[in-house]
């Protein structure tokens, strides 16, 4: 057997040898592991999003149920009568059905009546007229489920009038019989 010498020079080739060996082996093990192509992708945890802040519901814009606002602007306070004349018009029927349904939905609303008469006539004969007008009101809604007890009636006859001319368009406007809300109103 054969002893060969090695010299300085070949000492450090066989040094940096070992020590590429052990870089190559420290990078292995700092390595992330391969992952097959349908293996799930890890991800970071997911911290829940902040919950979002309740939105307050949107402001209506329209009148308040209940209120007089509301009776006035979605069913009617006010129907109209031919001259001379105390009998309800088919074209006050649909208003004072909405009333009675309107007064059965809130029904601790109490209401007046108010009959009303053009200047025409004399001021005892107006009275006695507007008062007609408001019990045929008062009656219809009576005759749909309104409790009586929730309604009074009062005549202005020709001395309430909502116009002020005296025209023929500003007598129609003015034989009328008019629902105020009294009472229990929102």
């Amino acid at each position: 057997m054969a002893i060969t010498s090695f010299s300085t020079k070949d000492g450090l080739k066989i040094t940096a040898a070992a020590l590429a060996v052990l870089a190559l082996a420290a990078c292995q093990t700092n390595r992330k592991p391969t992952l097959s192509p349908t293996a799930p992708t890890p991800t970071a945890p997911t911290v829940p999003a902040p919950p979002n802040p309740t939105t307050p519901p949107p402001v209506s814009l329209g009148p308040i149920p209940g209120s007089t606002q509301d009776f006035v602007i979605n069913v009617g306070d006010r129907v109209y009568f031919d001259f001379d004349s105390f009998d309800i018009r088919a074209d006050a029927q649909p208003i004072l059905e909405a009333q009675a349904g309107w007064l059965q939905r809130y029904s601790g609303v109490q209401i007046r009546i108010e009959g009303n008469a053009d200047e025409r006539g004399t001021r005892e004969y107006n009275l006695a007229l507007g008062a007609r007008r408001a019990n045929s009101v008062r009656d219809f809604l009576v005759s749909r489920g309104v409790s009586a007890a929730r309604i009074s009636t009062a005549s202005y006859g020709k001395e309430q009038p909502i116009d002020g001319g005296t025209s023929e368009e500003a007598y129609q406007r003015n034989r009328n019989a008019h629902t105020a809300l009294t009472a229990g109103a929102r």
